[in-house]
């Protein structure tokens, strides 16, 4: 078949996991509640932390940052599922597919390096404690979450501009609820080696990097509060690293759940299911995670639901 020039192409389609009609306000209801919790739930985490002088502290900016990520992730996917199930239209423009992909890029690395930040600032916090206020200072604290932005806009672009060269022939079809590059990728008919090595590389360095950061900080971590002479202590510490590294594992988990379902399974329709467990689940019980395990968030947010319980 003759390759046509990626000017030609007006539109993906976008199959999902089913095409069952039956199925469609069951996926619909499904879509939407996850998409509502994640927002609501990462929303009380920001307005429970600014509400709250005693955690401006540079952890729980770094969480709002995070929560922050986690609402543009979803943003990044859902509402064009929920339009293509209620249109019953699975179509998605050329502009906004490649669109889709260099924001999902974009959240995706955040994510990456959001966590890797904070597994940093719990470093500090238990191997440099009397340094803690010096070393994590406001001014670093922004200029970490900057540069991750920086990085992860610049990682995104590179992705999209080579996927701008890129020409596809009439099967446009994804089995997939949302572009992703690899899927993009896939459909072409050009040579796409560059785009593959690209994507190698660009993974080992923007989420290999962040993850060794992790392993590192935490391996600190663990040896400094092995060292500490009361058990108390040592449940403290510990206590401050629970819910960032239920995250950690939840994030890198779901993500090499994918990874692992694609390259054992060729079903299409297996490998978008698995999709959802990184692109949607993780984001949805991040504000569970912090909130149930962090005795200073729950108090943060009784209060500010008890401050809205009395206005309303």
């Amino acid at each position: 078949m003759e390759p046509t020039n990626h000017t030609a192409v007006s539109e993906f389609l976008l199959l999902g996991m089913t095409e069952d009609p039956a199925l469609q306000p069951l996926l619909f209801s499904l879509f939407l509640s996850m998409y509502l919790v994640t927002i609501l739930g990462n929303l009380l985490i920001i307005l429970a932390v600014s509400s709250d002088p005693s955690l401006h502290t540079p952890a729980y900016f770094f969480l709002c940052s995070l929560s922050f990520n986690d609402i543009g992730f979803s943003t990044s996917t859902i509402p064009k599922v929920l339009s293509n199930i209620l249109t019953q239209d699975q179509s998605i423009t050329y502009g906004a597919c490649l669109s889709q992909v260099c924001f999902v890029i974009v959240f995706a690395v955040l994510e990456n390096f959001l966590l890797a930040v904070m597994a940093y600032d719990r470093y500090v916090a238990i191997c440099h404690p009397l340094r803690y206020t010096v070393i994590m200072n406001p001014r670093l604290c922004v200029l970490l979450v900057l540069v991750s932005l920086l990085l992860s806009v610049a990682d995104a672009l590179l992705h999209t501009l080579l996927l701008l060269r890129l020409s596809f022939c009439t099967h446009l079809e994804m089995p997939h609820f949302f572009c992703e590059l690899a899927h993009v990728i896939e459909l072409s008919c050009s040579d796409t080696l560059t785009d593959n090595i690209t994507v190698f590389v660009a993974t080992c360095i923007f989420a290999g990097v962040p993850l060794c950061g992790i392993i590192f900080s935490y391996t600190h971590i663990v040896s400094s509060v092995l060292r500490m002479p009361s058990s108390e202590g040592k449940h403290k510490a510990f206590s401050t690293c629970g819910s960032h590294l239920c995250v950690v594992s939840l994030f890198y988990g779901t993500g090499l759940g994918v990874y692992m379902s694609s390259a054992v399974t060729d079903s299409p329709k297996n490998s978008a299911v698995a999709s959802v467990m990184y692109a949607i689940v993780p984001q949805m019980l991040n504000p569970f995670i912090y909130s149930l395990r962090n005795r200073d968030m729950k108090q943060a947010l009784r209060k500010l639901l008890g401050r809205t319980g009395s206005l309303l």
